[in-house]
């Protein structure tokens, strides 16, 4: 019998969570709610919660009814159980089937990703599967999707957990901190900075034998997993101690900052950090809440903008200098603190935090028109790595303009050359290497060097791809060069990728692949290190791989599907699958089209139908209706 949505008449409509962490439940006001008859039902419901765009009735009747006699009508009668657990104030209906929750409804996946840390931690299902115990039979497409939602929401509790340790720590409640560090570690424990963040814990709570003990096992962790020794986050870490024992020398905070900025500017890291870490014990002492936030952002701004990976300890210091400033009610402070914990969140592809972040500096009516545009610059840049391009695409040209309009070259110049890699990725080749050579020489007047070599590294690779080796060759020598000069890991791994895409073209396939996975190696040397270009090298080497019938390339097309699920790339997890499905994986090749729908780049339009005519052609036809 189909459920009728009468039964759902004694559901109020406020009081509504959808559990979906775990063993999935609905609640209604504390109680338990309707139970499902089928597991089709969460299925469904959880694709249309979860999906960026509202799917068409002829996608979901393919994606999980495809062996029903009547697809369509075993789709309206799981509709309608949905309706009657959620209740006659929910709206789901439509073609394509739209979903609007009760006001009031809380979804647990939801604060998970975009709610406070202080409410996401307190969910029952945190660190819990997605889903869990819901497997579909004959929906291999439905099944891969939700394989990679299962990594996206299992990386987002590690960030919670993460960003709760370190919320924590900075309002001083070390034990509760320590708690959840433990957390985070089990989930990851191959996470250095979650390493670097428990040891600093232990050393801030004056158990220095605890400490110790810590980073031995993680030394030898490292050394076994990874092949390195404890990097710089965990060596800071180890210096870390109750700052009231600190001797710090007499001397006025300007002195000191300055001092710090000298030793930085001259490449000494170390030095510069220490002279910055003494003004924040100078600005403690003085107690004027101005000072205190100041010293801890240009503490942090030096450690996570410098070369030493030691984005980590800046964070910390960042929610110290936040939880100053929420206090003292300065909201320029506030703002300035949000913009680069945005930017750290991008970097390390937690791209749901970091929208969090960067759209409040947005919301903010007081933020400064400065700090505006870096928050636009970054938030440009985190839906350019989601591959929402023509969100990306206005959000950077609005960042470009305004960070000319407050005379600030470098950030225009930033935002220019991810403008054209947008256009790059898209493949306007044209339009891309016009916009990166704007940036390349926006940087070099304001004689930005260690910045160069980012958008020469992309406009090597635009020249590739227009046929002129000849200018690829010079660009990206140059970018490669000045790249080890500076030392910068990221530079170094973009313009490596580049020049084994042009050994390749000019028929020296081994030398090409041995550039690329040192181009890996280069750009992950660091704990802290941009996630998106270690997935973007990936993708470079499953195609090299599979072009050459390499042996390597199943196992770098797994180690790609799962970064690009986990941190919500979507071209990129499209791309994993597409190179997965290459090996005739179960259901990737649906879940790829599936997925591709929702990109606009028309690069990707020929691989697509280029898999759907090779595997299964009936599913696809359907799910690309």
């Amino acid at each position: 019998m189909s459920p009728t949505d009468a039964d759902s008449a004694r559901y109020p409509a406020s009081g509504l969570t959808v559990h979906l962490l775990g063993r999935p439940r609905i609640d209604v006001d504390g109680a338990p709610g309707y139970r499902y008859r089928s597991r089709k039902s969460w299925a469904l419901l959880a694709f249309l919660l979860l999906s960026e765009r509202a799917p068409t009735r002829s996608r979901l009747a393919s994606l999980l009814f495809a062996e029903a006699d009547d697809p369509l009508g075993a789709l309206r009668w799981c509709l309608a159980e949905i309706r009657r657990a959620l209740g006659p104030a929910a709206v789901l209906d439509g073609d394509p089937v739209r979903i609007s929750l009760p006001h009031g409804a809380t979804v647990d996946v939801d604060v998970l990703v975009r709610g406070h840390w202080s409410a996401a931690i307190q969910l029952p299902g945190l660190g819990s599967d997605l889903l869990d115990g819901i497997g579909i039979a004959h929906a291999e497409a439905f099944e891969s999707w939700l394989l990679s939602e299962r990594r996206r929401v299992a990386a987002a509790s590690e960030s919670i957990l993460h960003e709760a340790a370190v919320g924590l720590l900075a309002r001083g409640e070390l034990d509760r901190a320590r708690e959840l560090a433990v957390r985070a570690a089990v989930m990851s424990p191959l996470d250095e900075n979650i390493q670097a963040l428990l040891i600093r814990l232990y050393r801030l709570s004056g158990d220095d034998d605890a400490a110790r003990r810590q980073y031995d096992a993680w030394s030898a962790v490292a050394e076994r997993e990874l092949g390195a020794p404890p990097g710089a986050p965990v060596l800071l870490a180890m210096r870390e101690g109750p700052r009231a024992a600190r001797e710090t020398p007499a001397a006025s905070l300007h002195a000191v900052t300055e001092a710090g900025s000298a030793a930085v500017s001259a490449g000494a890291l170390a030095a510069g950090v220490a002279s910055f870490e003494n003004a924040v014990v100078l600005a403690d002492r003085s107690g004027a809440d101005s000072d205190r936030i100041q010293a801890r952002l240009v503490l942090a701004e030096a450690l996570i903008h410098t070369l030493g990976g030691l984005d980590e300890a800046g964070i910390t210091t960042l929610n110290e200098a936040e939880r100053i400033a929420v206090a003292s009610g300065d909201r320029d402070a506030t703002t300035r603190v949000q913009a680069e914990v945005g930017y750290v969140d991008f970097l390390r592809a937690r791209y749901d935090r970091a929208e969090r972040s960067l759209g409040q500096v947005l919301d903010e009516e007081t933020a400064s028109a400065s700090v505006r545009a870096k928050a636009m610059t970054y938030l440009g840049s985190v839906a350019s790595d989601r591959a929402d391009y023509p969100r990306a695409v206005d959000l950077l040209t609005d960042a470009v303009e305004r960070s000319h309009s407050v005379g600030e070259p470098r950030r225009e110049a930033f935002g220019l050359s991810m403008l054209g890699r947008v256009s790059l990725l898209r493949g306007d080749l044209v339009e891309a290497t016009e916009t990166l050579e704007r940036a390349i020489d926006l940087g070099a007047r304001d004689h930005w060097l260690s910045f160069l070599p980012w958008p020469q590294a992309l406009l090597g690779q635009a020249w590739l791809g227009l046929g002129d080796l000849d200018a690829a060759h010079r660009t990206l020598d140059q970018s490669f060069a000045r790249a080890c000069q500076i030392g910068d890991p990221c530079w170094e791994g973009i313009s490596a990728r580049g020049l084994a895409l042009l050994a390749e073209a000019r028929d020296d396939p081994d030398r090409a692949l041995s550039l690329l996975l040192d181009a890996r190696t280069r750009a992950n040397r660091l704990a802290d290190p941009y996630v998106w270009l270690d997935v973007y090298i990936l993708d470079a080497l499953c195609e090299m791989g599979r072009r050459h019938a390499h042996p390597q390339t199943a196992a770098w097309a797994e180690a790609m599907l799962d970064r690009a699920s986990r941190t919500g790339m979507r071209e990129l997890t499209v791309r994993a699958l597409l190179h997965r499905a290459d090996s005739r994986v179960p259901g990737d090749a649906e879940a790829a089209v599936l997925l591709a729908a929702d990109i606009d780049n028309p690069r990707l339009v020929p691989l697509v139908a280029a898999v759907g005519e090779t595997s299964h052609p009936g599913s696809h036809g359907r799910a690309m209706s």
